[in-house]
């Protein structure tokens, strides 16, 4: 997350330099606006307070890496469970190729037994030289096609039924290769996020330390909402629904893990805004919403109602409200607020 909440920021804030887009042009309609300028906080917060905050960053970080690692979870067990079905799939499509390996077989064991084991020639020649009559011959010769005909239909269908059991096998073989990477990623993340976890708890000690040197004038800084709610005019009525949402919780504290309604973190908060516009964000994590929601926005095309992250890799989200402004949850300490587009944006997407 961004880890620089701020106070209103003034006016001719320093633009920030050129900005890395972080996916490709936007299939939704394009929106002429205005840039909007990129801005860092003032510099006149106090040493603890500066000392907090770049804790806060770290901590944010962490944060974001945690939950990345939790949707990353969420989809290794998703591989999983389809390698599961891949597996069981594979199992029947090998049983049913084996009932018909079988079946085919007893049929061309009656040929080969009919041919070598009593001594039959399923042939014309024999059929000629057995033969009292030419009627004899062509009606023994009728039959023998008809022989034949099934002889090469069950040896056809042997070979089928071979080549079926055999595509089945290496099926099976591959779901179950599947499966076992998808097991060992699993296992893998897991451990991830239990030591991210134990990361974070370590920093969210060091930040409460830290938050006991902050004076008064500290600490109200943290609590400024960065001025009155605005009428935002969104471009559609989904946008406008998250917009409002996402403004009505201005004030509310910023708390790690949380989805709202009381206290959020900066990605929980749009989990939160989007839902209240019956929009379900398939990501917990900013990194992965910004690489995977709705479709991307170059920023002379944000509308009230996208979403904007910050970091290299992203771990800050906000939503644009125009006018250069975002509404965002910025860090522990903090609360919802109303802030200038900050330096590190990364880019934007749209998912209303």
């Amino acid at each position: 997350m961004k880890s620089h909440p701020v106070k209103r920021v003034v006016s001719g804030a320093l633009a920030a330099t050129a900005v890395i887009a972080a996916v490709s042009v936007p299939q939704a309609p394009a929106i002429a606006a205005p840039v909007p300028a990129l801005q860092t906080p003032p510099g006149n917060a106090s040493e603890a307070l500066t000392k907090y905050r770049e804790l806060a960053t770290q901590a944010e970080k962490i944060n974001e890496e945690y939950l990345k690692a939790k949707d990353d979870l969420r989809d290794r067990e998703a591989d999983l469970q389809k390698a599961g079905t891949d597996v069981e799939a594979a199992k029947a499509a090998g049983a049913a190729a084996g009932v018909e390996v079988d079946k085919f077989r007893v049929e061309v064991d009656k040929f080969a037994g009919a041919s070598f084991t009593s001594g039959v020639q399923l042939n014309k020649v024999s059929a000629l030289l057995s033969g009292a009559s030419t009627q004899e011959f062509l009606e023994r010769a009728a039959a023998l096609d008809v022989l034949a005909t099934d002889k090469n239909n069950a040896l056809k269908g042997l070979t089928g039924a071979v080549d079926q059991a055999k595509a089945a096998e290496a099926a099976a073989v591959a779901a179950q290769t599947a499966s076992q990477t998808a097991r060992d990623a699993a296992a893998k993340l897991q451990g991830d996020i239990e030591a991210k976890k134990k990361s974070l708890d370590a920093q969210i000690d060091e930040l409460e330390k830290a938050y006991s040197f902050l004076n008064p004038s500290d600490k109200n800084a943290q609590k400024d909402v960065g001025g009155a709610k605005p009428n935002v005019k969104a471009p559609g009525p989904a946008a406008q629904a998250a917009v409002n949402a996402a403004l009505s919780k201005l004030g509310s504290p910023y708390a790690w893990g949380k989805t709202g309604p009381g206290s959020f973190d900066c990605s929980g908060l749009m989990v939160w805004a989007f839902q209240q516009a019956g929009i379900t964000l398939k990501n917990r994590s900013s990194a992965a919403m910004a690489s995977s929601e709705g479709v991307a926005v170059s920023r002379d095309q944000l509308a009230p109602g996208d979403m904007v992250f910050f970091g290299s890799p992203v771990h800050h989200v906000g939503m644009y409200i125009g006018d250069g402004k975002m509404v965002h949850a910025p860090t522990t300490g903090d609360v919802v607020k109303i802030s200038p587009l900050q330096s590190g944006y990364a880019g934007a997407r749209r998912v209303t």
